[in-house]
């Protein structure tokens, strides 16, 4: 959750301990993993009918690839060759039988058969192209749809610990890398696979001996095939680490495009650049080479194969041995019978990067969500009121022999964990129903974190949070997070409209209620002004809109949504004073009658809070109303001594902003 604790995300952050970009990619397993084929062939099964039908679709046009070149042999042996009908050479076959005796009209026929199998051919692959592309698609469209739904469900310290990037990859690239398995990999190998078994029965049953003959050259081909396998593997798992680094290279230095010109990195930023897009290309090159060498030499052996046959088959026509029809559909078939052993060699490695892809893509829905809500939820009263007994939390992942020790441990026995980074210790407090409550101290003080752990995005490792009278471990997360509001620090909005945005997809909010919201933040005369009014588009994050007109769409929708709790973090940090102006009498109608947690640093805010709680290292060290922590002369004085009286007196002591002149005021207070 965003907000002004940079202690609390650098600890977030050191206990994730992120992969580096592209490190996931690297990794490429088996070409076939019988397990992972077996659930990836889960999300065909909706789809068996246009799987079935593309197979029987391959089968039939595998059987007429094979047909051509025996209707060659026909024509040639029962009517292109002086006396082919007589002889011991001219045994007719099947076919041969059923043709006309005349020479004209036979040749016509196959001729005409020829045709009929190429039709069908055409007809069968364009049969099967359509189903499996379409097939492919919603298998596709699936997979990201559980995909997306699974990552709403994982809670917030999941996305601490796994970059933006890799996530985004595991819904484009991996599932492009499944769809191509399906659509152009395991299919294709059938085909490939039919191809190959029916010339090979054809060439055995005609000739056995020239059908070895042809194959001869087959086990330097597959030698072959297995050196440019390992070399294109290793090129392609070099390509995929690359572009990787150059989506989080480009991805960084764009959105940071204002720091790198204002500190004059252009020309270092472009060379590292440079170095990225060098590797990526070298890598490139290798595959390329790779490919160049090895079509031309598998052509090259396929070729040796064909002169054998006319050396070898050649000088058997001249002994009578073998038909001249029988040595010109070897040499067909020959041609033919190396081609699907070429695409073999591709398809293998589109089914390796889509083992490693499921693989990845696996993993990630395999991870279940550490925080969801319980079978049997409780409700609670619907008071507003929030309380922290005893309250423990780190952001470090805690195996499972050290939270059991957590969870039977004294606080003293706790506290005494040095090996644990403790976010808060002992946090106990409780805002009552209808209350406004402050929360102030230092950068990394656990502010934010409090406010994270009362809508449950982190469970704690000790102690209890209770919102209306129950445990948030046993409210239902969606009703609990229901009952919040929240405005952050930093705005942000969705691409859509100003209307879509406020709403955010809650369609109980009418537009009366949208625009009364919005009048009471000051916003609405403003969203009136624009061209499309509600109805205005918003760029990428409300890009076209300024920091501070972007918050008070975010105080207009929390205001429409009506909530019970509101929690405004540095709400205001980052608008102007005339705009503060403008929105502090809204706040004002904002926390009436609702339960409000506020973290700020600006004296209007915070002393007319109900009480005021004062963090310091995680702990809460004071806790009262403004006159009463003044009184007390304790933390809360030497903070107030330091920052807030020259800001109530409109007379800053410093040009720092009050978030870090509150630190040192903090630190300098006694126990």
């Amino acid at each position: 959750m965003a907000g002004t604790d940079g202690k609390d995300s650098r600890k977030k952050g050191d206990a994730a301990k992120p992969a580096q970009p592209g490190q996931e990619e690297e990794v490429l397993g088996k070409a076939y993993d019988g397990r992972l084929m077996r659930r990836l062939l889960r999300y065909l099964y909706p789809y068996k009918w246009a799987a079935l039908i593309s197979i029987t679709a391959i089968l039939f046009k595998a059987a007429a690839d094979v047909l051509g070149p025996y209707l060659t042999k026909v024509a040639v042996d029962r009517y292109m060759t002086a006396g082919a009908a007589s002889g011991p050479a001219a045994h007719l076959s099947w076919l041969a039988r059923r043709l006309s005796p005349n020479a004209w009209q036979g040749i016509s026929e196959i001729a005409f058969i020829y045709l009929g199998t190429l039709v069908l051919s055409f007809a069968l692959e364009a049969t099967q192209t359509y189903l499996m592309q379409w097939t492919g698609q919603k298998i596709m469209f699936d997979m990201r749809r559980q995909i997306f739904r699974h990552l709403q469900h994982m809670h917030i310290g999941f996305y601490d610990r796994n970059p933006v990037g890799r996530l985004v990859t595991r819904l484009t690239s991996d599932v492009d890398a499944l769809n191509e398995m399906f659509t152009s990999g395991v299919f294709a190998i059938f085909e490939d696979v039919f191809v190959l078994a029916g010339i090979v029965f054809v060439m055995l049953r005609m000739k056995w001996w020239l059908a070895l003959l042809a194959f001869a050259v087959l086990p330097l081909i597959l030698l072959v095939t297995r050196i440019f396998r390992k070399y294109v593997r290793d090129s392609y798992r070099r390509i995929r680490t690359a572009i990787a680094r150059i989506n989080s290279y480009t991805q960084e230095h764009v959105s940071g495009m204002s720091l790198v010109q204002l500190f004059n990195r252009q020309k270092r930023a472009y060379n590292d650049f440079e170095a990225v897009n060098q590797t990526h290309l070298d890598a490139f090159k290798d595959a390329i080479l790779a490919y160049a060498l090895y079509y031309p030499v598998v052509e090259l052996l396929s070729s040796i194969a064909i002169a054998l046959i006319i050396w070898i088959g050649g000088r058997g026509v001249l002994r009578g041995a073998v038909t001249l029809g029988v040595l010109v559909a070897f040499m067909q078939y020959a041609q033919r019978f190396f081609r699907p052993i070429q695409d073999l060699s591709e398809k293998y490695n589109i089914l390796q990067a889509a083992m490693a892809a499921s693989e990845r893509i696996f993993r990630l829905v395999d991870t279940p969500p550490a925080i969801v809500s319980p079978e049997t939820p409780r409700h609670g009263d619907g008071s507003g009121c929030i309380e922290f007994r005893d309250v423990w939390f780190t952001y470090q992942h805690l195996d499972e022999a050290t939270a059991a020790r957590v969870a039977r441990s004294t606080a003293d026995e706790l506290d005494g964990m040095e090996e644990i980074e403790w976010v808060l210790r002992g946090v106990s407090f409780t805002i009552d129903p209808g209350q406004t409550a402050a929360i102030v101290g230092h950068t990394g003080a656990g502010k934010t974190t409090i406010i994270s752990l009362m809508m449950r995005f982190y469970d704690i490792q000790s102690g209890a949070i209770l919102v209306d009278g129950v445990d948030v471990r046993e409210h239902d997360l969606k009703a609990l997070r229901q009952r919040f509001g929240v405005v952050l620090q930093d705005p942000f909005l969705f691409s859509g409209t100003i209307g879509d945005n406020i709403r955010l997809g809650t369609e109980r909010i009418t537009d009366e209620q949208m625009q009364m919201a919005a009048e009471q933040v000051n916003v609405h005369d403003f969203i009136l002004s624009l061209p499309g009014g509600y109805a205005e588009p918003l760029r990428e994050r409300g890009n076209s809109l300024s920091t501070g007109q972007k918050q008070l769409i975010n105080f207009a929708r929390a205001l429409a949504h009506n909530p019970k709790i509101l929690i405004l973090d540095e709400a205001t940090s980052s608008v102007d004073t005339d705009t503060e102006l403008r929105v502090r009498a809204a706040l004002e109608k904002m926390v009436a009658g609702r339960t409000s947690v506020v973290i700020a640093h600006r004296l209007s805010t915070v002393q007319r809070a109900d009480v005021i709680l004062v963090m310091h290292r995680g702990q809460l060290r004071e806790m009262g109303s403004h006159q009463e922590l003044l009184a007390r002369h304790g933390l809360y004085w030497k903070l107030y001594q330091l920052q807030y009286r020259d800001q109530e007196l409109g007379e800053p002591a410093t040009g720092l902003s009050p978030s870090l002149e509150m630190g040192p005021a903090l630190a300098a207070g006694t126990d």
